[in-house]
């Protein structure tokens, strides 16, 4: 097998534990030869020897393993390696710039919410995340470097990242206060994965109590729920958390902390579009006027928030490199743009790196909490102008072949060239990825967008409507399209006309 189909975008990702039908393909082997792509990627960008190279892990099963495979590589080339053991993506970055560690490259073991038999790899340098150019480069040059002694130490970057989060939180508050989250019940969701740190190492630090958090401990089985904030079930649960504990705020994570949401007191879920208006919100008290980019499944209501605000939003393709590296762009050509997001909830300020952190994410709503509770206001008010769909639908239809891509790139321009013959649909030209529509009457009043999956063999239709029943209506239209090609599955499309 060739390694270099172990990249996943700008990540590299492989399946770790043989299980379900996979085979697995990302193990100590691949991990020893990636070891040596990333530190010839470091000479290539004139990195200066010895390199000096953390690496940690989440909860993973086979994270022990493939960094051990990995340390050993690192020490015989005569790398000085921190061993951080278990750790969080944004951690990890952090550690290229903290002084007291001064890494010259960052390593997390991660593949985020997928199942346990998944692994992968993110890499980071002093710059910021390796790109796809880099993944691709560290995956096609695995030659060994020439041997010398180098030297492992354990470290413990969370309790220093946690630290330097309590410090951001009390000076966001503007509150003199060591504990300026006292009486205040806060509680975490981490889904086993690695952010469990966060209720005792920052929010208790911060006087909040965290009574009723759950799923805390590290385990790779992930035996509660996905750890993942766009999944029903994992919000389900911590909806539950916050009102069987009368708590003031939930916070949930992914396995390796790179995203996050939130619960409001009373219940509300906050993710996806309701997340990006709150931190929307945040953004423009702070930077009137300024832009946001976010991914091209956002809602038309959200487009509307915004732009009630005074704020621009730039919608663009999913990927939160892509839109992270959107807003980088924006910003470098003189448009002010300081939030880069995801419907996935992957969020990225320039305050903070460009960096997708969902730690600090939380972070920027608990600097703004006590001042909230002062004015006797809550949290779900700066949504509260946020339009909600009657009904939303997402279908991931699969494509069967290995010209995949272009299976679905010509159903795109099929729907592009057809559907608008279709009274009730018009194509909205202000989109990047796929295709999108405005739909109106006789499907009553909404939009629908047909897009590629940025790394499977998938076809995603999201739809929306503001009228109860119309996205039914819809649906034997989209089947008499997406019929015309047998290498499409529709089983779950029959399904739901049926």
């Amino acid at each position: 097998m060739a390694l270099t189909t172990l990249q996943n975008g700008s990540d590299i990702r492989g399946i770790a534990i043989t299980a379900e039908g996979k085979t697995k393909n990302l193990g100590v082997e691949e991990a020893a030869l990636i070891a040596n792509g990333i530190m010839n990627w470091l000479e290539k960008n004139e990195t200066a020897k010895p390199f000096k190279i953390g690496i940690g892990y989440d909860s993973r099963l086979t994270g022990p393993e493939l960094k051990q495979a990995m340390i050993e590589v690192f020490q015989a080339a005569g790398v000085s390696v921190l061993d951080f053991e278990i750790a969080t993506t944004p951690a990890l970055f952090m550690a290229t710039q903290f002084e007291e560690f001064n890494c010259d490259a960052g390593i997390m073991l991660t593949a985020s919410h997928l199942p346990y038999y998944f692994n992968g790899i993110k890499i980071f340098s002093k710059t910021g995340g390796a790109e796809k150019e880099d993944i691709a480069y560290i995956l096609s040059h695995t030659e060994p470097q020439v041997s010398a002694e180098g030297s492992v130490e354990k470290a413990d970057l969370l309790s220093a990242y946690a630290k330097d989060m309590v410090e951001k939180i009390k000076k966001g508050i503007g509150s003199a206060e060591e504990k300026p989250l006292s009486g205040m019940k806060i509680v975490v969701d981490a889904g086993n994965g690695a952010g469990g740190y966060f209720a005792s190492k920052v929010l208790d630090v911060l006087g909040a109590d965290t009574t009723g958090s759950q799923f805390l401990e590290p385990d790779g089985h992930f035996p509660n729920h996905i750890p993942n904030p766009d999944n029903k079930e994992a919000m389900a649960s911590i909806k539950k958390a916050v009102l069987d504990n009368h708590a003031d705020l939930g916070v949930i994570f992914d396995t390796d902390v790179d995203r996050s949401a939130i619960v409001s007191k009373d219940g509300q879920i906050i993710n996806r579009n309701n997340l990006i208006a709150v931190l929307a919100a945040i953004v423009f008290a702070e930077h009137p006027g300024s832009t946001i980019v976010t991914n091209s499944p956002t809602s038309d209501h959200l487009k509307r928030f915004i732009e009630e605000k005074g704020g621009k939003q730039y919608r663009y393709i999913s990927g939160y490199r892509n839109v992270i590296n959107k807003a980088i762009e924006l910003n470098q050509e003189g448009i002010d743009c300081q939030l880069a997001i995801e419907t996935s909830s992957h969020a990225a300020f320039k305050e903070n790196y460009f960096l997708d952190d969902g730690a600090y994410v939380i972070a920027k709503i608990l600097m703004l909490l006590p001042k909230l509770q002062k004015e006797g206001r809550e949290l779900t008010d700066l949504m509260a102008e946020l339009a909600q769909p009657v009904e939303t639908l997402e279908v991931r239809y699969e494509i069967s072949g290995e010209d995949y891509k272009e299976t679905g790139r010509n159903m795109i321009e099929a729907f592009r060239t057809a559907l608008p013959k279709q009274a009730g649909f018009a194509e909205n030209p202000e989109n990047q990825e796929g295709v999108r529509f405005s739909v109106t009457e006789p499907y009553g009043k909404g939009w629908m967008l047909l897009r590629l999956s940025l790394h499977e063999p998938l076809l995603v239709m999201q739809v929306e409507n503001d009228q109860e029943g119309q996205i039914q209506k819809q649906l034997p239209v989209f089947h008499a399209l997406l019929a015309q090609d047998g290498r499409i599955d529709l089983s779950k499309l029959e399904a739901l006309i049926q």
